[in-house]
């Protein structure tokens, strides 16, 4: 293996290299305090930890030049990593804070806490550089998933994934049960579009795959478009909330499965506006 110190000192590798001690930084401070239990803590650190090891593998890949060996298009698998890191790390930057943080914060734990958090800002913050430096330019799709249609379907499948964790009590109302059927099927094609550009799969397709994207994002648009109208009309009908309405409460959940249908509805009409500018533009 040959070393490539390029991929330390290029504006990439340096963002990467901010990004990996910022999150080691970040899950280090929040293991000392032992208190990052129950699923959103238990989140957060897997977050920090996986971003931490993904990402210090990419740079060691780079730096002894290893990654043509690997049988995926190495473009396409950092671009959607960074994509895909800094959303959960933007998560984790919202949770944790929220969550285990209290007021006010007048002791060491608090304070590590808060370092912890700030850390992670400063990590997603890296990560989105990367996004920056990385994304394609006008006019190039060598790596589709560096493109803006490439990285919101990364957003997209990302979102669908916070939708699932909020679901709960659909069972029994065709319209919950249909709109939970929207976000798995849209879900399942989007994650497979990522995958078999990632593996280099794009060429088995028996048709044009910028057609077929204009083709299912149109059809993943007006597919969230019903979800948007009929999630909170079931959700919601007769319904206020309650009084004593914690974090698990049925209603603020149904809630946030509303706003995040509204997010993707979003990213699914940029997404078809870009597709389309690409191929019939």
């Amino acid at each position: 293996a040959t070393v490539n110190l390029r991929a330390l000192t290029s504006w990439v590798g340096i963002a990467r290299l901010f990004a990996v001690v910022l999150a080691c930084l970040a899950f280090s401070l929040v293991a000392s305090t032992g208190d990052f239990g129950g699923p959103y803590g238990t989140w957060c650190m897997f977050t920090w930890c996986f971003c931490f090891i993904v990402t210090l593998l990419v740079l060691l890949l780079e730096l002894l030049e290893l990654y043509p060996m690997l049988p995926l298009s190495w473009d396409d698998f950092t671009s959607a990593f960074s994509m895909l890191a800094a959303l959960m790390v933007f998560t984790s930057s919202v949770v944790f804070p929220s969550t285990f943080i209290s007021s006010p914060c007048n002791n060491n734990k608090c304070a590590r806490q808060a370092v912890a958090t700030t850390a992670s800002c400063l990590c997603f913050l890296a990560y989105a550089v990367e996004v920056s430096l990385t994304r394609a330019k006008p006019g190039d799709i060598s790596s589709f998933l560096s493109t803006v249609p490439g990285l919101l379907k990364v957003f997209e499948a990302y979102v669908a994934c916070l939708i699932f964790s909020l679901l709960d009590g659909y069972n029994g109302e065709p319209g919950l049960m249909w709109c939970v059927a929207v976000y798995s099927i849209c879900f399942i094609f989007t994650l497979l579009i990522i995958i078999f550009t990632i593996g280099r799969c794009l060429t088995y397709i028996p048709c044009p795959l910028e057609k077929m994207l204009v083709g299912y994002n149109f059809l993943a648009l007006l597919m969230y478009l019903t979800a948007t109208v009929v999630w909170p009309l079931y959700s919601f009908r007769g319904q206020s909330r309650p009084n004593n309405c914690g974090p698990n409460c049925l209603w603020n959940k149904r809630l946030g499965v509303t706003f995040l249908t509204i997010f993707n509805l979003i990213a699914y009409l940029v997404d078809l506006v870009y597709s389309t500018r690409m191929v019939f533009v």
